[in-house]
C-alpha cells in the first residue's frame, strides 16, 4: 500500500511539473524565465512540499503618519512619508495536506482532500517620497521593520479581491485532471468525487485545450 501511495504522489508531482511545461508552450515565455521558475518550484517541493502556482504583483501608494505628544500633550510632533509599495505575492498549496488512499484490487486511487490555496509569501519593496520629520519625532531604522510589516498586511488585505485565489484554484483543478489522465495510462482510476468542484469550475476545466474532457456521470 505504501508503494502505491508513493507512486501516485510521484504522479502528482510529475503532473505539476508537466503543467508548468504546458504553461510554457501556452504562454510562450522565455527559456531563461522558465528554467528559473522550474528551479524555484523544485526547491519548494524539496524543502517544504509547497507549490507556488500563482504570482501576483501589486503597486500601491501608502501614506504613513505618526504623531507623538510631549509635555502633557501640550506639544505634538508628526513625522510622515509617502510610500510606494511594489510587492509580489505568491499563492500556492501545501502538498503535505493532500489525502490519498489506494485500492489495489480495484486499481483505484481516491483523492479525499486537496488543500485550499493559501498565501505562501509576500515580498514588499518600499520606496519613500516626501519624507518629513517632526521636531522630536524622526524616522529611525526600526521604522523600516514596522513599515515592512504594515506593507505586508496592506497587500494581504488586497489579495481576496485580486482574483489570485480563484486563479490558483483553477490551476489545482487542471492538475487534478492531468493526474487523472496519467493514472488512466497505467490502468488505474482516480476518484476525486469527494472534492467540492463547482459547476463554473467544471465548465472552465472542460474548456481546457490541454486536458481531455471529463465525462459527466449519467
Amino acid at each position: 500500500m505504501g508503494d502505491i501511495l508513493e507512486i501516485f504522489l510521484g504522479l502528482i508531482l510529475g503532473a505539476i511539473l508537466m503543467y508548468w511545461l504546458f504553461s510554457f508552450f501556452r504562454k510562450k515565455k522565455g527559456k531563461e524565465v522558465t528554467r528559473r521558475q522550474s528551479s524555484v518550484l523544485l526547491e519548494k517541493i524539496k524543502s517544504v512540499c509547497k507549490l507556488i502556482s500563482v504570482e501576483g504583483e501589486f503597486a500601491e501608494i501608502y501614506t504613513y503618519e505618526n504623531t507623538k505628544a510631549r509635555f502633557l500633550s501640550l506639544i505634538s510632533s508628526k513625522k510622515k512619508a509617502l510610500i510606494v509599495i511594489n510587492a509580489k505575492a505568491h499563492i500556492g498549496y501545501d502538498l503535505k495536506k493532500i489525502s490519498i488512499t489506494a485500492d489495489v484490487e480495484k486499481k483505484k486511487v481516491t483523492l479525499a482532500n486537496f488543500p485550499q490555496p493559501e498565501i505562501l509569501s509576500i515580498e514588499p519593496e518600499l520606496e519613500f517620497y516626501d519624507i518629513k520629520n517632526g521636531m522630536f519625532n524622526s524616522f529611525t531604522p526600526d521604522d523600516l521593520t514596522v513599515l515592512n510589516q504594515e506593507a505586508k498586511q496592506h497587500i494581504r488585505e488586497k489579495i481576496p479581491d485580486s482574483g489570485l485565489m480563484q486563479t490558483a484554484r483553477k490551476e489545482a483543478l487542471d492538475t487534478i485532471l492531468l493526474v487523472e489522465s496519467l493514472a488512466e495510462t497505467i490502468g488505474w482510476k482516480l476518484d476525486y468525487s469527494a472534492l467540492e468542484i463547482q459547476g463554473s469550475e467544471r465548465e472552465l476545466l472542460e474548456k481546457n485545450p490541454i486536458l481531455p474532457k471529463k465525462e459527466e456521470p449519467t
